[in-house]
């Protein structure tokens, strides 16, 4: 699981950018629009719905918006031309980057996609081009304070998670995709309640990134990137300093 620290790093200095401008709200309907109109609006029996729904309110979704995109979802009154796509690409220096997008209009969303690409040093590649250099798995979030480690870790493991990981406030036990859902319900039954859990992506094989403008310039990508209504994540294989960051103010 080398670098998945270092890469949630960035993306949680992103976060606050992106809670400000309201575009992470956008994010969260869409996702459960798409998960009622694939499952149905019964929490109980779509987890990938519930889960969307607790992430929606722990950012602090209101209620009224979570009802009507799972109405919404459910009734499949605009939702039909919502669809889930990817997008692969290099940003300056070579890096490579991954994004998750659902849009209702994939030309639109191309373009902008390429276009900041283009400004920023990189290029838009054609599907498979990078797709490779990023595992998906699921990520289930523990407050520390909360938390036992020891006992996490050995429930976790006996729920056959793959690894458990310190970072920040949280520790975060890391599944395959097939035992997400079971994971989590098991942790759950156990009495550990994780304030996040959702799949996401890491790369094994980070490329540090030292020069400031090559750097600047892969910051300002996946920034202009996560600003976009249609993408949901963003992904990078750059390993970038806290320090190098820091400096660059981006």
């Amino acid at each position: 699981m080398s670098g998945h620290s270092k890469w949630s790093t960035i993306k949680h200095k992103k976060a606050a950018v992106d809670a400000a401008r309201g575009v992470v709200f956008q994010k969260f309907s869409r996702e459960i629009i798409v998960a009622a109109k694939l499952g149905g609006p019964d929490l109980s029996g779509n987890f990938r719905l519930r889960t969307a729904v607790d992430r929606a309110k722990a950012a602090g979704l209101p209620n009224d918006n979570i009802k009507r995109a799972i109405e919404k979802g459910a009734g499949s009154s605009g939702a039909d031309n919502v669809e889930e796509l990817t997008y692969e690409g290099y940003g300056a220096g070579g890096t490579a980057v991954f994004i998750e997008a659902m849009t209702d209009n994939r030309n639109r969303t191309a373009g902008d996609i390429r276009s900041f690409f283009s400004k920023f040093g990189g290029n838009l590649g054609e599907t498979g081009c990078v797709g490779w250099m990023f595992k998906q798995v699921g990520s289930i979030e523990f407050d520390k304070e909360t938390t036992d480690f020891d006992a996490l870790f050995e429930a976790a493991i006996e729920a056959n998670a793959q690894d458990v990981l310190e970072e920040d406030d949280v520790y975060k036990v890391i599944t395959s995709p097939d035992d997400f859902q079971s994971c989590v319900e098991t942790l759950e039954k156990q009495g550990f309640k994780g304030s996040s859990a959702q799949l996401t992506r890491i790369s094994e094989n980070l490329v540090e990134v030292t020069d400031e403008k090559i750097a600047a310039n892969i910051l300002r990508l996946i920034e202009k990137l996560e600003e976009l209504d249609d993408v949901q994540n963003v992904y990078s294989n750059c390993d970038i300093s806290d320090e190098l960051i820091e400096k660059l103010d981006v």
